[in-house]
Formats: C-alpha cells, sequence, structure tokens
C-alpha cells in the first residue's frame, strides 16, 4: 500500500529524471495526422467532426479578431481532454493534476487576451473596471475590487482545473482501497462498493472532459471581452 494518498500525483522519475515531458508530449502521438486523399478512414473522419464542430461552437460569439486563436484553443481542448482522459488509466500519470502546469497554460493566455484588450480598445478595456452608473463614492472601491478579480482568472483557472482533477483521483482510490480491504471480510460490501467505484469512474470520465471543455470555454470569455 502506499505511504500517501498523494504520492500518485508526484511527478513519476526513471533513474532520477522527471518523466512529466514524455508524460505530456506522448499523448499526441495518439491522434492521427489527415492523409492527403480526399475519402479519409473513420477515425480522422470522427476527429475532424468533432474539432470543428467544437471550434464553430467556440467562434460563435467572438468577431473575426479572435478567430485567429481558433487553433491555438482547439489544440487546448484537445491536448487537455486527451491528458486527463489518459490519466485514468492504471499506471498512469495525469501532469494537469499539477498546479504548476495548469498555471502554465492559464497566466501566459490570460495574460494575451488582457494585451490584446489594452492595445485594441483601451477605452473599452479598462471600461471594465467600472460599472456603468457607480456612484461617486464606491468608484475607488470598485476599480480596486475589479482590478483584484481581473488578476485572480488566471488562478481560478488552474485551481478549478486542478482541483477537480485531484479531487477524482483521491475519491478513485481511496474507494479502491475500501474494495481491497473489504474483499475478503465482506465480498457483498466489497462488490457494491465495486459498482459504486465503476460509477465513480464514468464520473471522472465525464469530468475530464467537461473540465478541459470549462478551461478553454472560459478563455474564450475572456478573449470576447477584449477583442
Amino acid at each position: 500500500m502506499m505511504a500517501s494518498f498523494f504520492d500518485q500525483f508526484a511527478s513519476p522519475s526513471f533513474l532520477g529524471v522527471p518523466l512529466i515531458a514524455i508524460a505530456i508530449a506522448l499523448p499526441w502521438i495518439m491522434f492521427p495526422t489527415p492523409p492527403s486523399r480526399w475519402i479519409n478512414n473513420r477515425l480522422i473522419t470522427v476527429q475532424t467532426w468533432f474539432i470543428n464542430r467544437f471550434t464553430n461552437q467556440l467562434m460563435m460569439p467572438l468577431n473575426v479578431g479572435g478567430h485567429k486563436w481558433a487553433l491555438l484553443l482547439a489544440s487546448l481542448m484537445v491536448f487537455l481532454i486527451t491528458i486527463n482522459m489518459l490519466g485514468l488509466l492504471p499506471y498512469t500519470f495525469t501532469p494537469t493534476t499539477q498546479l504548476s502546469l495548469n498555471m502554465g497554460f492559464a497566466v501566459p493566455l490570460w495574460l494575451a487576451t488582457v494585451i490584446i484588450g489594452m492595445r485594441n480598445q483601451p477605452t473599452v478595456a479598462l471600461g471594465h473596471l467600472l460599472p456603468e452608473g457607480t456612484p461617486i463614492p464606491l468608484i475607488p472601491v470598485l476599480i480596486i475590487i475589479e482590478t483584484i478579480s481581473l488578476f485572480i482568472r488566471p488562478l481560478a483557472l488552474g485551481v478549478r482545473l486542478t482541483a477537480n482533477l485531484t479531487a477524482g483521483h483521491l475519491l478513485i482510490q481511496l474507494i479502491a482501497t475500501a474494495v481491497f480491504v473489504l474483499l475478503p471480510m465482506m465480498p457483498t460490501v466489497a462488490i457494491l462498493t465495486a459498482a459504486v467505484l465503476f460509477l465513480l469512474t464514468l464520473l471522472e470520465v465525464a469530468v475530464a472532459m467537461i473540465q478541459a471543455y470549462v478551461f478553454v470555454l472560459l478563455l474564450s470569455l475572456y478573449l470576447q471581452e477584449n477583442v
């Protein structure tokens, strides 16, 4: 048995060399490259249909200036879904349970949306810090509050993704440990607990996909405010 349930979130290493880079890079190999032929196989057709539908849904509220981000946001969505899903397999590692990795995605992309807003429409971007019709005595307080909420956005992005995946993995391991402990003593209870574990695993598959979508969706909403 593991010394701590949190040991599963430690970055794997081999001969003292961290393997997190391989855990991040290898999922890209799973996606087939579209051939140059006009007619594709079923897997590539489904993959292309999914990416096109998601990109259209994501770019619909944005104007033409925001469509330049379509490739970046679609790639980020596919990447997050892949590593979140592969992290549910046995003997694997989920890089998105590391807050440093999620913040590495959230902070530069959030900062890019802010810089775009300040460059293209500085008046509108600064106008978000002060709601219209605010009483004069409340203006300094609201500006401070809105500024703090603006800088909390990337932290909320990274913490939300990390916390949801970490909580799900911990709960799965706790229930799996309970199944192994109860099996020799109370087989019936262990079987019922295993059924709950199976349902929880299905729920975690949905959470892995939804959290990737929410991460990219919030980035698109931040972009929408600044283009």
